[in-house]
């Protein structure tokens, strides 16, 4: 399994490379600008991947040598970390196909398996390179979950695309409730809110430049979350530091 966790973890910037040279299709950014939302982040925030990609194969190596192949954690994250590398990779295809139903199965499918991972180690303590490499990738899915969500929508005019605010709206404060609970969870995961921060800015930034209806309040709506989230992060991190650390007895 550990072996599996390294392979996806190469499958994914190899399928990132492809796929960014229309091997399977229209590249992910045409894809997207043909179903503009109000959800939509700017082009920028998918720099993110490069270095979501680097920690992953970071921790895939690190997770597979030395001591670390013996660790009951590491070994009890290993199955879905791997099915949540597999799903991201396949992802890309399905996308530049415009597979939206599928693509909604597969991201939200990721998203369970890595935010699961992220929740095992959420405490990093000594297994900090799979924490970081694993917040950092539920991080970002959890959003992305959402945006992918609202194109779906778009795409097969499940709801008006002439006045979207409503229905974004709605989708902005599910993504808001998984976001913060998530993080709650995770007892302010930094590297988890990093990621999410780091999209809704991206939102924020694209919404307040576009022309469609309603765009505005959706970047007001982007930019409150990422605050939301910012303070709940802060306080909680904060929370922890005032935790009482337990002392052992002297033995005898």
């Amino acid at each position: 399994m550990r072996l599996l966790v390294l392979l996806f973890a190469i499958t994914m910037p190899l399928v990132a490379w492809l796929s960014g040279r229309a091997a399977f299709g229209p590249d992910t950014a045409t894809v997207s600008d043909r179903h503009p939302t109000l959800l939509v982040a700017a082009g920028y925030a998918f720099s993110i991947w490069g270095l979501i990609f680097l920690l992953d194969l970071l921790y895939a190596a690190w997770q597979a040598t030395g001591v670390r192949r013996r660790d009951p954690l590491l070994g009890r994250v290993a199955l879905p970390a791997a099915a949540g590398f597999a799903l991201t990779a396949a992802w890309m295809p399905l996308f530049s196909q415009g597979l939206f139903w599928l693509c909604l199965v597969v991201i939200f499918g990721a998203l369970a398996c890595l935010a699961w991972s992220a929740l095992q180690l959420a405490r990093p303590a000594t297994h900090a390179p799979a924490w970081l490499a694993l917040s950092l990738h539920a991080g970002w899915l959890s959003l992305a979950a959402f945006l992918n969500l609202a194109q779906a929508i778009v795409a097969y005019r499940l709801l008006p695309d002439g006045a979207m605010l409503g229905w974004s709206l709605a989708l902005f404060a599910a993504a808001a409730a998984v976001l913060l609970g998530l993080n709650q969870r995770m007892h302010g995961n930094t590297a988890y809110a990093a990621a999410a921060l780091w999209g809704l800015g991206a939102v924020y930034v694209k919404q307040s430049q576009s022309g469609l209806d309603g765009s505005d309040a959706a970047a007001w709506a982007a930019l409150a979350i990422g605050l939301l989230l910012g303070l709940q992060t802060a306080w909680l991190r904060w929370r922890e530091r005032r935790r009482p650390v337990a002392v052992l007895p002297p033995p005898g």
